[in-house]
């Protein structure tokens, strides 16, 4: 096999090696999918405005994020279920963040328990992203459990009060594979999932330990995650219960699927440490905006008054140069990391982060910067702009 050099090369070894089930899941987005190419394509249709004869022999690719020096502006979003990508699924993403000195988000729906992932990196600068659930105790013990890991912050998605219509999933009658399991919920007496049960996939246990009524013919229907979600989420979560999250926790509290300004100022006004501007890898609803197409609102809504971070659709360095001259902080990524997960395991994302870090210096040296703070809004325009010149 030709050595991998880009993003791109990953994602077709990934298509090679994965289950169908792994990787419809992991690749798909809602409806038509319809966003989920403009996260893509909105990145291509920005234009860079590169400044010449400015010493760039030394460059600089850090920033500090929530007051903590990071080595790049890049860092990795929570992805669902990663042992279905490698065995190690999320301790060795998580490793891999931390060789590379950037954040690594772990999911609440994750393959791996927050316990494993301080094990594996107990040096990283972990954050736990969060759903609230109706039984206000297991999101509590989930905060209780991430303070005592050492997790920095937590990242609440806003944005799914149920999970959206995923065809791949609903053709596939998706379940998390009969080996795997939420490891978050391991052992937590107030949903039992420790319990065994008989069958295989994360349809039954749903079925015998949420939902009496459910059956078989339910579960046959469509995707098991959505039947998971439908019994365990709370649709009535409202901005109150961002305030009660606050009440719990003296962690920082990132909000997570932003993508008005509407709500990035509401956000604001309660004291969150930072918006992260994203329509949740273009999953949830179809025909939303890419998430580097909402961000500049957002930006303008709150200026400096929350960190703004951006995921979906970066796959290049020259994708986070345009999305932090557009007022992002910094980028996370999230299906390129599953791709590398697939490749290698830790290694392979260590590689993927090594590929879009030297991406990212490359463009910064040819644009005139040496560092992300030299990065200018004025750099980057539609291009629109030259059509009308």
């Amino acid at each position: 096999m030709r050595e991998l050099v880009c993003v791109k090369d990953f994602e077709k070894y990934a298509a090679s090696v994965l289950s169908k089930n792994a990787l419809d899941y992991y690749k798909s987005g809602a409806g038509q999918e319809t966003t989920l190419h403009n996260n893509r394509n909105a990145f291509s249709k920005l234009r860079i405005k590169p400044r010449f004869l400015t010493d760039v022999s030394k460059r600089d690719l850090s920033t500090t994020i929530l007051g903590r020096k990071i080595s790049m502006p890049i860092g990795i979003s929570p992805t669902a279920m990663q042992r279905m990508a490698h065995p190690e699924g999320e301790c060795a993403n998580a490793r891999a963040a931390a060789t590379h000195g950037t954040v690594f988000i772990l999911s609440t729906i994750a393959t791996s328990s927050i316990e494993q992932i301080a094990e594996a990196a107990p040096n990283g600068l972990n954050w736990f992203q969060l759903y609230i659930y109706v039984d206000r105790e297991v999101t509590r013990n989930l905060v209780r459990r991430a303070e005592k890991a050492g997790f920095k912050a937590l990242v609440l998605t806003i944005d799914t009060p149920f999970f959206g219509l995923r065809l791949a999933d609903v053709r596939n009658q998706f379940s998390l594979p009969p080996h795997l399991r939420f490891a978050n919920f391991v052992g937590e007496k107030s949903t039992k999932i420790n319990e065994k049960v008989e069958g295989s996939g994360l349809n039954k246990y749903v079925e015998k330990l949420f939902d009496p009524s459910l059956t078989w013919s339910d579960v046959k229907e469509g995707s098991g995650l959505n039947k998971y979600v439908e019994k365990l989420f709370d649709p009535s979560l409202t901005w109150s219960d961002v305030k009660w999250l606050q009440t719990i926790t003296s962690l920082p509290i990132i909000i997570k699927g932003v993508l008005t300004k509407e709500d990035a100022e509401i956000a604001a006004s309660l004291g969150v440490q930072g918006i992260l501007v994203s329509n949740h890898g273009a999953r949830q609803v179809d025909g939303v905006p890419a998430s580097i197409e909402a961000l500049p609102e957002i930006v303008n809504a709150v200026g400096d008054r929350v960190e703004v971070y951006l995921d979906g659709g970066v796959t290049d360095g020259t994708d986070v140069l345009k999305a932090l001259a557009l007022g992002a902080k910094m980028v996370f990524i999230g299906r390129p990391a599953l791709w590398g997960l697939a490749y290698g395991g830790e290694e392979g994302v260590k590689k993927i982060l090594s590929i879009l870090k030297k991406e990212f210096d490359f463009a910064l040296a040819l644009t005139g910067c040496r560092n992300p703070q030299d990065i200018t809004k004025s750099m980057v325009v539609h291009e629109s702009y030259y059509s009308k010149l």
